[in-house]
């Protein structure tokens, strides 16, 4: 798979991950306002819910230390902003947007 397909593919599942999170957060807040308790204690509601909770939390975590320092050894700039989107928006549209462009920057190196 060549570099370009490879990108397009990252901001595919950008989009994906994007769309099909803030689909069920706006459905959320549209229930139960914007409160972040209220979002944090329905994440409490089961164990799968837990898992998955626990799960992505670790995820971020290893990807908040990644970042840095892939995005220093590949000369991707701002890399601070994919942890804050990661945070507020949704990790699933992050990592993949941070594989994009840290793939554009390898294809420009290259």
């Amino acid at each position: 798979m060549n570099s370009q397909t490879r990108q397009i593919l990252f901001l595919l599942l950008a989009v994906i991950g994007l769309v099909s999170t803030w689909y069920h957060n706006l459905q959320f807040m549209a229930e139960n306002g914007t409160s972040l308790l209220a979002f944090i204690q329905a994440l409490e509601v089961n164990h799968a819910t837990q898992s998955i909770a626990r799960d992505i939390s670790v995820v971020f975590l290893a990807f908040a230390l990644w970042v840095p320092f892939e995005a220093r050894r590949t000369g991707v700039r701002h890399w601070w902003a994919f942890i804050v989107f990661g945070a507020t928006i949704a990790l699933a549209f992050t990592f993949p947007l941070f594989l994009y462009f840290r793939e554009r920057r390898l294809a420009q190196a290259a």
